[in-house]
C-alpha cells in the first residue's frame, strides 16, 4: 500500500511540474511562407534580340521573350486568384543588369514592379495585365531602336544584387532569367586559373572551342579540366531558377548541352537545388512549363 502511495505522489509531481519556458529567438529568420511568392524576372538585353543579327523567321526572339513574359504574369496572377484575399503578400518584378541607358526602359521597369496585397482593389488585376500585354514589348524594341547592345552581366548579378534584389526571407522566391545562355560582360570579364580547375566569369562559343568542348565527350572534358563558371555566390538554396531561351550558335551540335552543363554545375556550386534550363522553344510549348513552375504543382 505504501509503495502504491509513494508511486502515486511521484507522478502527481511530475504532472505538475511545468514545462521550461522557451527561450524565444532574436536572430532566427522569418517563416517562410511559400504560398506567398517573390517573382522576378532577368532580361538579358544582349544582341541575341536583334531581329537583323539573330532572325528567326518563325518566330523572332524578343517576341518569343515577351510571351514568356506574359506567360509568367499569367502564372502569377493564377496562384494569387487561388488565395483568399486576406492571404496576398505576393510580388514580381523585372530586372537588368546592366541597366539600359535608355530612360524610357528604367519607367517601364518601375511599371513593372507590382505588390499584392489584402487591401487591393480587384481592378488591379486588370491594370497588372495591361502593363504586362504592353510594356515588355515596349521595352524590347525600346533596345532594338537603340541598338547599343552592351550585353548582359548576368554573373555579377548573381555576386552583388541577387540576394538583396530577388530574395524575400520569408516568401518563395522564384527567378526567371531569359538569356541565349552565353555570358560575357567587358567590365567583369575575369578568369581564375588553378591546378586542377579553369574557371571564368564568361561563356562564350570561342571558349567552348578553345576548351574543345565539341564532341560527344565534353563532359568528361569539364570534369578533368574543372571547367566552368566562377563560383558568384556561397548559398542561394531559397531561390529557384527558371532559365528561358538556351540558343546555341550554329556548327557544334554539342554546343546547347556545353551551355546547360556549365548553367547546371554552376547552380548546384551555389546550392541553389530546384532550376530548370530550357531552350528558346516557342512559347506555347514553354508555357506550361512556366505555369507549372509558378503553382509548384
Amino acid at each position: 500500500m505504501k509503495k502504491i502511495l509513494y508511486l502515486l505522489f511521484i507522478i502527481s509531481l511530475v504532472s505538475c511540474r511545468k514545462e521550461p519556458t522557451p527561450i524565444p529567438c532574436t536572430n532566427c529568420p522569418p517563416e517562410v511562407d511559400s504560398n506567398n511568392i517573390n517573382v522576378s524576372i532577368l532580361i538579358d538585353l544582349s544582341d541575341r534580340i536583334d531581329p537583323a543579327t539573330n532572325p528567326n523567321p518563325t518566330m523572332q526572339y524578343f517576341q518569343r521573350d515577351t510571351e514568356y513574359i506574359k506567360a509568367i504574369e499569367k502564372g502569377f496572377l493564377n496562384h494569387i486568384k487561388s488565395k483568399r484575399i486576406i492571404t496576398y503578400d505576393d510580388q514580381m518584378q523585372v530586372f537588368f543588369n546592366p541597366e539600359p541607358s535608355d530612360p524610357k526602359i528604367n519607367d517601364f521597369t518601375k511599371e513593372l514592379k507590382v505588390s499584392f496585397n489584402k487591401d487591393i482593389p480587384r481592378s488591379y488585376f486588370d491594370s497588372v495585365d495591361k502593363k504586362y500585354s504592353e510594356l515588355p514589348l515596349n521595352i524590347y524594341q525600346s533596345a532594338i531602336k537603340d541598338g547599343k547592345y552592351v550585353g548582359s552581366d548576368i554573373w555579377e548579378f548573381f555576386k552583388n544584387k541577387v540576394n538583396d534584389y530577388c530574395i524575400k526571407q520569408d516568401k518563395r522566391n522564384i527567378l526567371f532569367i531569359l538569356t541565349d545562355g552565353y555570358m560575357y560582360h567587358q567590365n567583369t570579364k575575369f578568369d581564375e586559373k588553378k591546378e586542377n580547375s579553369y574557371r571564368t566569369s564568361y561563356l562564350t562559343t570561342k571558349l567552348i572551342k578553345t576548351n574543345n568542348l565539341t564532341t560527344s565527350d565534353f563532359k568528361d572534358a569539364i570534369e578533368k579540366n574543372g571547367y566552368g563558371f566562377v563560383k558568384a555566390n556561397e548559398n542561394l538554396s531559397n531561390l529557384e531558377v527558371i532559365v528561358l531561351g538556351i540558343n546555341p550558335e550554329k556548327g557544334n551540335p554539342f554546343e546547347e548541352a556545353v551551355i546547360k552543363e556549365y548553367w547546371q554545375n554552376w547552380f548546384k556550386e551555389m546550392k541553389i537545388n530546384k532550376y530548370q534550363i530550357k531552350s528558346a522553344d516557342l512559347p506555347s510549348n514553354l508555357e506550361p512549363v512556366i505555369l507549372k513552375a509558378i503553382s509548384g504543382k
